[in-house]
C-alpha cells in the first residue's frame, strides 16, 4: 500500500499497518524514544514505511506529547520589509529549527487581523515580537498559557525597559568612525515616524559620542528617499555655523538618498560631504561612490535571541536587563 488511503491524513495506524508493526512501535521509532530495544531493521522498515506513505506527525499531537506547542509566534511592525529585516526573519527560522521549535511570522501591517486573534488561533509556546507592544497585551498572552512574551525593542524614548538588540552602538560606531576627520556631523533621520523605535537610539548613540568628544550636538534632519527631500536636507547642512561635513544616516536607503543629492549640487562624497550608512545592503556597494556602512552580524543576534527563547521555555532565568551580543564593524568604502 502506498499514497494516502482515500486521500486522508496518513496516520501512524496506517504507518504501523505498512510496517506490519504496532502503533507503539511506530511511535518509538519516529519519535527517536530512548531506551527501547527495537531491532534496526524494524526501525528501517517503518521508516521506510512512513516516506512512502508521505506520513507527517500531527502537530497537536506532538504538542500533546512536548506539554505545549512547538510554535515561536514573530511580530513583525509596520515597517518596511527590506534586506536586513528579511535576513534576520530567515536567520531566526534556522535558529529556533535547531531547537525543533517553528518561527511563523506575523506582520502587523494593515489590514492585518488583530494581534489578539492571531496568538489566540495559534496558541504558541513564545511569541517574539520586534517591536514592544502594550503590557495588557503581554498580560493576555501570559494568562492564556503562552510562556515566553519577549520583545526586542521598547518603545521610543521610553527609560524603564532595556532593548534585546541595543541600536545605540550602531550610532556611535558611526559617530566614532566620521570623527577621526570630522568635527561637525549631522544625522539623516528616516521620514517614516514608526522607525523611530530604531532612529531615536541610533541617533542617541551619536549625540553620546559627540558629547564625549567635544564636539557640537548633531544637526538633525529629516530625509526622504526622492532626490529633492536629501537636496533641502545637505544644503541645511552646508549652510549650518560651522557648516556639516560628516553625515551619520539611519540605513544605507537613507545614505544613498543623501548621496544621489550630491551631483546635483555640485558637490561629491567625501570631498564635500562624508556620508556612512547602516547594514550594508547589496546597493552599497554599487553606489557612485561606494558607500561606508556599519555591518551588523544578524546571524549571531539570531542565534542569541533563539537560545534565549529555549532558555526561558526551559525555565532558566537571564539575567535582568541583559542585552545580546551586538556584533558591529565598519566595513568602509569610498564614502567616509
Amino acid at each position: 500500500m502506498t499514497g494516502r488511503p482515500g486521500g486522508r491524513r496518513v496516520t501512524s495506524a496506517d504507518v504501523a499497518r505498512e510496517a506490519g508493526v504496532s502503533r507503539a512501535t511506530v511511535s518509538y521509532v519516529l519519535n527517536d524514544s530512548p531506551h527501547q530495544r527495537i531491532p534496526v531493521t524494524t526501525r528501517q522498515r517503518v521508516r521506510e514505511a512512513a516516506a512512502r506513505l508521505g506520513y507527517a506527525p500531527s502537530a497537536a499531537a506532538r504538542s500533546l506529547r512536548r506539554g505545549r506547542s512547538d510554535i515561536v509566534l514573530g511580530l513583525l511592525p509596520d515597517w518596511p520589509i527590506e534586506h536586513v529585516l528579511g535576513r534576520l526573519v530567515q536567520q531566526l527560522t534556522d535558529s529556533l529549527a535547531q531547537h525543533e521549535l517553528t518561527f511563523l511570522v506575523h506582520s502587523a501591517a494593515h489590514p492585518a487581523r488583530h494581534l489578539g486573534e492571531v496568538w489566540k488561533a495559534l496558541t504558541p509556546a513564545a511569541v517574539l515580537a520586534l517591536d514592544a507592544f502594550p503590557e495588557a497585551e503581554a498580560g493576555a498572552m501570559r494568562a492564556a498559557g503562552i510562556e515566553v512574551v519577549m520583545a526586542v525593542h521598547g518603545p521610543a524614548g521610553s527609560g524603564h525597559r532595556s532593548a534585546l538588540v541595543p541600536e545605540e552602538p550602531i550610532g556611535a560606531a558611526q559617530a566614532r568612525h566620521l570623527a577621526r576627520a570630522h568635527r561637525r556631523l549631522g544625522y539623516a533621520y528616516p521620514d517614516l515616524t514608526r522607525l523611530g523605535v530604531l532612529a531615536g537610539p541610533r541617533l542617541d548613540g551619536v549625540r553620546t559620542v559627540c558629547a564625549e568628544l567635544g564636539l557640537a550636538e548633531p544637526d538633525v534632519r529629516t530625509v526622504s528617499p526622492e532626490p529633492g527631500g536629501a537636496v533641502r536636507a545637505v544644503k541645511a547642512w552646508l549652510a549650518a555655523d560651522p557648516p556639516v561635513t560628516g553625515i551619520c544616516a539611519f540605513n544605507d536607503a537613507v545614505a544613498l538618498a543623501v548621496l544621489a543629492a550630491l551631483p546635483s549640487l555640485g558637490l561629491r562624497a567625501p570631498h564635500d560631504l562624508a556620508v556612512i550608512g547602516v547594514d550594508d545592503i547589496p546597493g552599497a556597494a554599487l553606489a557612485r561612490p561606494p558607500l561606508t556602512t556599519v555591518v551588523r552580524d544578524t546571524g549571531v543576534i539570531a542565534r542569541a535571541l533563539a537560545r534565549r527563547i529555549v532558555d526561558a521555555l526551559e525555565g532558566v532565568q537571564a539575567p535582568a536587563a541583559a542585552a545580546l551580543p551586538e556584533p558591529l564593524r565598519v566595513r568602509v568604502r569610498v564614502s567616509a
